[in-house]
């Protein structure tokens, strides 16, 4: 038999395995994925607080050669952040509770209410085409259901706050260890990587932290400055539910180009239910708020780290929307930039071999 069959052959049949390890991996799924979940929830803290560390750690390297002790320096970031953090959810989470569920008691209020504006508007558009009324109807109904959902689940996720508090107390214990013995980590990591794998696999990460962490501490710190000057200035407004509001424009924040936009719509909805003149108030705010988070605070804080072209921003939006939602969204550019850097590297690798 010719020797390319036989290549051919043997390939089909690696992938003809591939896939029956996969069905039979599948079926077997009621046994195995009980223990993934396990070993994914014990594991949560550890990213959880390596997350933290990877945000920390440039800091403390700079007091640390400030001449300030190691532990001090810990002890002190740890000080204004976790403290912070304490104090903002000792003040602010019962008041955030109080608005989530009074806004989901008010959802069929609001749902009545823009009813009416909606029959205004079948009276004003009575001579369009059969069947658009109808998916106007259709499209408003499923919003509504899924936004109750969606309250309703973080309503019940905070009420069940407590449960999680024990495994979310051990976070800062971890993260104090791994900023106190980073270069350990560091060693340890370095020793467990094959030997033919260190160099290129330390220069790809390099290079990704290059790229990504000047973006990762500057997007969040400016999401954290625009949702606390939305939330304070909802609040002096009067403007109801001015946490939750300002808590989703501060979280969108981070999803290039359509995070305004879609962190505004909320805003908007509740306004509507109060006057026309919050409807103009809140637009403004939220343009305001743009306009000194695109042209003070990004270019300033955030800088142009990423060096990634718009077009390639925004079809990598599109795709993690599609793939995971609103989570898709504000992941998709950080994978985007590992995955550019990732072709980088194997293209280098491939064109010396």
């Amino acid at each position: 038999m010719n020797r390319s069959w036989i290549q051919l052959l043997y390939k089909l049949g690696i992938v003809f395995l591939l896939l029956l390890i996969l069905y039979i991996g599948m079926l077997l799924k009621p046994f195995w994925f009980p223990v993934l979940r396990l070993i994914v929830i014990s594991l949560t803290p550890f990213f959880i607080a390596g997350f933290i560390t990877y945000l920390f750690h440039p800091i403390v390297d700079r007091l640390y050669s400030a001449g300030i002790n190691r532990v001090i320096a810990i002890l002190i970031i740890y000080t204004l952040f976790f403290g912070g953090i304490g104090y903002g959810l000792y003040r602010g989470i019962p008041i955030f509770i109080e608005q989530i569920k009074d806004f989901t008691e008010h959802i069929p209020t609001f749902a009545r209410q823009y009813q009416n504006w909606l029959s205004a508007l079948y009276a004003e558009t009575s001579h369009w085409p059969d069947g658009i009324q109808e998916q106007i109807d259709k499209g408003i109904e499923r919003i509504e259901q899924k936004t109750n959902t969606f309250f309703t689940k973080v309503s019940n996720y905070l009420l069940n706050f407590a449960d999680d508090l024990i495994m979310l107390a051990i976070i800062p214990f971890i993260s104090f260890y791994l900023l106190k013995d980073i270069d350990k980590v560091k060693q340890t990591a370095w020793y467990l990587t094959p030997k033919n794998w260190r160099t290129r696999l330390f220069r790809f990460a390099s290079d990704v932290n290059d790229s990504l962490g000047a973006y990762i501490r500057g997007q969040l710190f400016v999401c954290l400055l625009i949702g606390v000057a939305a939330t304070v200035i909802f609040w002096l407004l009067k403007i109801k539910y001015s946490i939750v509001l300002g808590a989703i424009i501060g979280i969108t924040n981070v999803i290039p180009y359509f995070g305004p936009l879609i962190g505004a719509i909320p805003a908007l909805l509740i306004a509507a239910t109060m006057s026309t003149k919050y409807v103009y108030l809140v637009a403004f705010i939220v343009l305001v708020l743009q306009f000194v988070e695109g042209n003070i605070l990004s270019p300033f804080i955030v800088g142009k780290s990423l060096n990634m072209h718009p077009l390639f921003i925004i079809a990598a939006l599109i795709i993690g929307g599609e793939i995971g939602g609103v989570i898709g969204l504000i992941v998709a550019v950080p994978i985007a930039a590992i995955i550019k850097i990732a072709l980088l590297h194997g293209l280098t690798h491939f064109s010396r071999k």
